[in-house]
């Protein structure tokens, strides 16, 4: 669930070095996406696509670009070689793959913006329409729109999100060895094996991370702990607040995998939970399956996040569930399909997402119970299997 981005361990999990399933991915693969992609483009009379950092540039290349004040950039035309652009410093991380683009260094006392119009078509047939990676840095856009007058600037999401947001089957395998290495991390932490009692918030946040990347995550995005009081605030940061018995302890904790991303909530009590708790956790939990099994290819997302939000509502619970009910996810933590009311979009198969209802009691307590789940034609798939229910840890 989390929104803010705890990267640990630099070096390893920095994000830039990491290996991605799309590096080591035949060059096929990213000729039938820029194919597809260009299909789009022509729908829509897109003439160029430029792609700076962010996950669209690997999506399309398998290069992830460090987030530098130094352009980087693809120039995807509609018609003719694409071109990605790099600082000739960063040429060496760059997998050469002639067959899907041409690879052009600038140096230092070139102008990469200037590079980067000249290769959309400036000064010659200046393009009409160009698609731009939503990420891309201001200054980079405000560059070069001198430098194309006459063209009209849209967002590059436009193009690449509907290819994105359906997973192929290595996509798919790729989450779900992130999840099974979640699922593990998690089943330490319901085992006991974690311990908790005594600890401060942000020494389990920092185990739990650790754990992630010993079970072949190559960087953690964030790994809350919350524990009492702290889990009714859906993203606490962990911090010095020290974890005592007869508490609950809610633990949402993801990273990247091989390009990846995994995402699992689980909560366990520190000894018998009072009736209140128990109870909510029950209902917490029915809302849960509720959601994934409403899940089915055609089904609006936001029928899945009523389905979730029907059952908490109907126990009384309606006022402490604050947040939508999932967010997609892929390459990057949230991304499309979102689980929201008022997103009307059918689910279609491929779409991954998480189902993740939380029950929130200001001042007192929460819990949060989360999966990952992939929509496929025979029904919902979950990829998160470590145990729902509210585990009882005998401290």
């Amino acid at each position: 669930m989390a929104l803010y981005s705890v990267i640990l361990f630099p070096g390893k999990g920095d994000g830039q070095t990491v290996t991605m399933a799309s590096a080591s991915a035949d060059s096929s693969v990213f000729l039938d996406r820029a194919a597809r992609a260009r299909a789009l483009m022509a729908e829509q009379r897109i003439d160029v696509l430029l792609l700076s950092v962010g996950h669209d540039l690997p999506y399309l290349t398998g290069y992830l670009a460090m987030p530098l004040e130094r352009l980087t950039m693809l120039v995807l035309p509609l018609d003719g070689e694409a071109t990605l652009v790099v600082p000739r410093l960063e040429a060496p991380r760059v997998v050469e793959r002639p067959e899907v683009f041409t690879l052009r260094p600038w140096g230092e006392t070139e102008d990469p913006v200037a590079i980067v119009a000249g290769l959309a078509g400036a000064g010659t047939r200046s393009p009409g329409t160009v698609a731009v990676g939503d990420q891309t840095w201001a200054r980079f856009v405000v560059d070069l729109l001198p430098l194309l007058p006459t063209t009209k600037f849209r967002r590059a999401v436009e193009v690449v999100g509907p290819l994105r947001v359906l997973k192929d089957e290595a996509e798919v395998a790729a989450l779900t060895a992130a999840a099974q290495a979640a699922d593990r991390v998690a089943a330490e932490l319901q085992g006991g094996a974690i311990p908790l009692v005594g600890r401060t918030e942000a020494q389990v946040s920092a185990d739990l991370s650790a754990r992630l990347l010993a079970e072949g995550h190559d960087k953690v995005n964030f790994a809350i702990v919350a524990a009492g009081e702290n889990a009714a605030s859906p993203h606490h940061h962990p911090g010095t607040r020290m974890i005592e018995k007869d508490e609950i302890v809610l633990c949402d904790f993801g990273g990247t995998m091989a390009g990846y991303c995994s995402d699992i909530t689980r909560c366990v009590h520190l000894g018998p939970p009072p009736a209140e708790i128990a109870e909510a956790y029950a209902v917490l939990h029915e809302a849960q399956q509720a959601g994934v099994a409403a899940g089915t290819v055609g089904v609006p997302c936001e029928e899945v996040d009523r389905a979730a939000r029907r059952v908490i509502a109907d126990a009384g619970y309606g006022d402490y569930f604050v947040h939508r009910t999932g967010h997609g996810i892929g390459m990057e933590e949230h991304e499309d399909p979102y689980i929201v009311e008022g997103n009307t979009a059918a689910l279609a198969d491929g779409h991954a997402y998480s189902v993740e209802p939380g029950i929130y009691v200001p001042e007192r307590w929460g819990m949060r119970l989360e999966d990952i789940v992939v929509a496929r034609a025979d029904g919902p798939r979950p990829l998160n299997h470590a145990d729902h229910a509210l585990v009882v840890l005998d401290v």
